[in-house]
């Protein structure tokens, strides 16, 4: 893990502590995260123009930041993770920066994310594709691109933590969710 620069520190905290307060406030998790999670995007894309590698790891960190912040009042981590697909892609919708690639980089972060706080990485991953399912319905995204983009995504998180992972997510994201069939693209890079 290399060290963070303050201000991508400062971003994760800043969602992290979003997300405890709102969902100790409402108990909700969804609504929360999507939310958070657009808003925190659309002001910090405007204020930094961040695309490309800025914008992922921009995605990365408000994401990492759901995650902890729910895990943190044991909110449900599944539901995090939906709503954090669905609120990159409409935040990156509004400032015209939303790809294909933002929904790979969203479920590989929260399958990392939710290891690192212990919650059920196939849950999160299986979440995190009806996330892209419902967020590309929502932004005009092709449906199917999204889910697999998101399959594949959470396949490579996994890989980058163990080989039962690996297995564990590719089970949870292998078939049809949410009515659309989930194909995985392979070789992962």
């Amino acid at each position: 893990m290399s060290k963070m620069d303050p201000d991508r520190k400062g971003i994760m905290e800043s969602v992290k502590n979003q997300m405890v307060g709102s969902i100790k406030g409402t108990g909700e998790v969804l609504n929360a995260v999507v939310d958070t999670v657009s808003g925190t995007l659309v002001t910090t894309i405007k204020g930094t123009g961040a695309v490309g590698t800025a914008l992922t790891s921009t995605v990365s960190d408000v994401l990492r930041g759901a995650i902890m912040g729910t895990a943190q009042v044991g909110g449900d981590v599944g539901a995090a993770a939906k709503g954090g697909v669905v609120g990159v892609l409409k935040g990156t919708k509004e400032v015209g920066a939303e790809t294909i690639d933002t929904v790979s980089v969203s479920a590989r972060t929260l399958v990392k994310s939710a290891a690192e706080v212990g919650g059920d990485i196939g849950t999160v991953a299986r979440n995190a594709v009806e996330g892209a399912i419902s967020g590309a319905k929502q932004v005009g995204l092709n449906v199917e691109q999204a889910a697999s983009a998101a399959a594949t995504g959470a396949i490579k998180g996994a890989g980058e933590i163990s080989q039962q992972a690996v297995q564990q997510v590719r089970n949870a994201v292998t078939g049809v969710i949410a009515g659309v069939k989930v194909v995985v693209k392979e070789p992962f890079k």
